[in-house]
C-alpha cells in the first residue's frame, strides 16, 4: 500500500531512517547539503589570494625592503608592475591644476574633454562664508595636483546656472562620455565639514576616473590629517558666466 503523502514529520531536515523512508518516496525533499564545504573552499581560496596579492599597494622602497623574506623573481615581477604603473601616471598626468571655467569655453573644456577623460567640475559658492565650499575649493586643488590625468574644474554655481540655490553648494558634477555622469549637491554625501582627500579619491574611484589599486591612494594604515585642521585660505574664488551645457532643468 503506498504511504499517504500527509504523514507527520517533526523535522524533515533531521538525519532519521523515518526521514529517510520518507525521501526514497519523494514525501520530503531530500536533506540539504551540508555548507561546510563550501564555507572551507571560500576560505581556502581568501587565503591564497590575500598570499598572492600580500605586495599590492607597496612601493619600490617598501619591496626593497623584502628582498631577504620573498623570493627576488617575484619582487622583481612587482618592481617591474609598479615602474609601470609609475611611468603611466606621468605620461597621463596632463592637468595637474584646477582650471577656472569661462563661458565660451565650457562646452569644449568640459562636455568635448570628457570624451577623452574623467572631467569633474565644482561649483562653488558665491558666499566667502560658506565653509562647506572652501574645503571642497582646497581639497580640489590637491586632488587635481595629485591626479593630473584628471582634469578637474571649478565654476561659480550662480555664474552657471542663473538662480542657482546657495543652499545646493557645493555641487559636485561629474562628466564622463560628453555627459553628467555624477551629480553630488553639498558635501553631505562625503563627511561634510571633515571631507578629506580620502572622500574624493574614492568617488574617484567610484566613477572610474582611477582604480582601486591604485598605489597613489591613501590607505587605512596611513596617517591622514583631520580635514578641520587644515588651513582654509579665504583668498579670492574666480568667477565666470554661465557654462554652455547646464540647465536649469538638470537639478532638483
Amino acid at each position: 500500500m503506498d504511504m499517504p503523502v500527509n504523514v507527520p514529520v517533526d523535522n524533515p531536515n533531521a538525519d532519521t531512517e523515518w526521514n529517510d523512508i520518507l525521501r526514497e518516496r519523494g514525501i520530503i525533499p531530500p536533506r540539504p547539503s551540508s555548507p561546510t564545504p563550501i564555507i572551507q573552499e571560500a576560505l581556502r581560496e581568501a587565503r591564497e589570494k590575500a598570499h598572492e596579492n600580500r605586495l599590492e599597494n607597496k612601493d619600490l622602497d617598501e619591496l626593497d625592503e623584502l628582498e631577504d623574506e620573498e623570493d627576488e623573481s617575484f619582487l622583481d615581477h612587482y618592481r617591474q608592475q609598479r615602474l609601470a604603473e609609475l611611468s603611466s601616471i606621468s605620461r597621463h598626468s596632463v592637468f595637474n591644476q584646477v582650471y577656472h571655467l569661462q563661458k565660451p569655453d565650457y562646452t569644449k573644456d568640459v562636455t568635448e574633454a570628457s570624451s577623452n577623460v574623467v572631467v569633474l567640475v565644482h561649483l562653488t559658492s558665491s558666499l566667502g562664508t560658506n565653509t562647506e565650499s572652501r574645503i571642497l575649493t582646497e581639497l580640489w586643488r590637491e586632488t587635481a595636483k595629485k591626479y593630473g590625468e584628471v582634469k578637474f574644474c571649478e565654476m561659480k554655481a550662480n555664474m552657471c546656472i542663473e538662480g542657482y540655490p546657495e543652499r545646493n553648494t557645493p555641487t559636485i558634477l561629474v562628466y564622463k562620455d560628453g555627459d553628467i555622469k555624477r551629480q553630488i549637491v553639498t558635501l553631505k554625501e562625503f563627511k561634510g565639514k571633515s571631507t578629506s582627500l580620502k572622500d574624493l579619491e574614492a568617488l574617484l574611484v567610484d566613477v572610474g576616473a582611477i582604480k582601486s589599486t591604485d598605489s597613489r591612494i591613501i590607505r587605512p594604515n596611513e596617517v591622514e590629517q583631520d580635514t578641520e585642521d587644515r588651513p582654509v585660505r579665504s583668498g579670492k574664488v574666480f568667477s565666470t558666466d554661465a557654462g554652455g551645457t547646464a540647465h536649469d532643468d538638470d537639478w532638483d
